[in-house]
């Protein structure tokens, strides 16, 4: 099979960032690491938990590919110890079958996820998505205070009433999207579409970081006034005004 990939054009920004590919089969991990390297990646791999973490700490990669099945310690386990001292975005491996295990990683609050067998050619895509939203090197945009919520585009800081919020990669832009838009309501392919910027994918997705994200912003996640559910349709946000963009 040929790796041979055509030069980055749109992506030289992402040349030379540092991806982590964590998994234990050979040939899924030399796959992937020859086409993210084909596409300017610089590329460390590990092959269990402890090996995975170790080069976390030691390298301070820029993202995280990170399979849900691994020997030691599984993926799981690596992606919570990784939380607790790095917001490095990370991008969920799982050949688990079930919906419920497919999206366990996105439920522990993980970037994005891909089930195998995958493409090798959408894992560039996927890591080249979520590097350029994590990155942050674009144009820098003004604070937006919505009651309570401060949110800066360009630090990437969401808070509320003071305190920082924890917010993912997607989380953030997620939040971001819908408090730019408020009191609209958009189905979960509209946002599938504008906030991952996927034209097809796992609608599960967008309900994951749904419930994630009102975890994080309502008062009482079981029972939402701000980010509500429109039956039939989808999803809305409101807090009865308009974000103002401040001076």
């Amino acid at each position: 099979m040929s790796t041979a990939l055509p030069p980055p054009v749109g992506n030289e920004d992402l040349v030379g960032r540092r991806v982590l590919l964590v998994d234990d089969d050979p040939t899924v991990a030399e796959v992937a690491s020859s086409y993210l390297r084909a596409s300017g990646f610089v590329v460390e791999e590990a092959g269990d938990g402890f090996s995975a973490l170790d080069a976390a700490e030691r390298s301070d990669p820029d993202l995280i590919v990170l399979d849900r099945m691994l020997p030691g310690i599984d993926g799981l386990e690596v992606f919570r110890r990784l939380r607790e001292r790095t917001s490095t975005p990370v991008i969920m491996l799982t050949a688990l079958g079930s919906e419920e295990d497919r999206i366990a990683g996105l439920e522990a609050g993980a970037d994005d996820y891909l089930a195998k067998p995958f493409s090798p050619r959408e894992l560039v895509l996927r890591v080249q998505s979520v590097l350029r939203r994590s990155l942050d090197e674009f144009t820098p945009e003004s604070p937006l205070e919505y009651g309570e919520f401060r949110l800066d585009p360009s630090a990437r800081i969401a808070t509320r009433d003071g305190e920082r919020l924890a917010l993912t990669v997607r989380e953030f832009d997620l939040f971001e999207f819908l408090l730019k838009h408020p009191n609209q309501v958009f189905s979960r392919e509209d946002l599938l579409r504008t906030v991952w910027g996927w034209t097809y994918g796992d609608l599960s997705t967008v309900t994951v970081h749904v419930r994630r994200l009102r975890e994080k912003i309502e008062r009482d996640p079981r029972s939402p006034t701000m980010l509500t559910t429109v039956w039939g349709v989808g999803y809305k946000f409101t807090m009865g005004g308009a974000p103002d963009a401040m001076a």
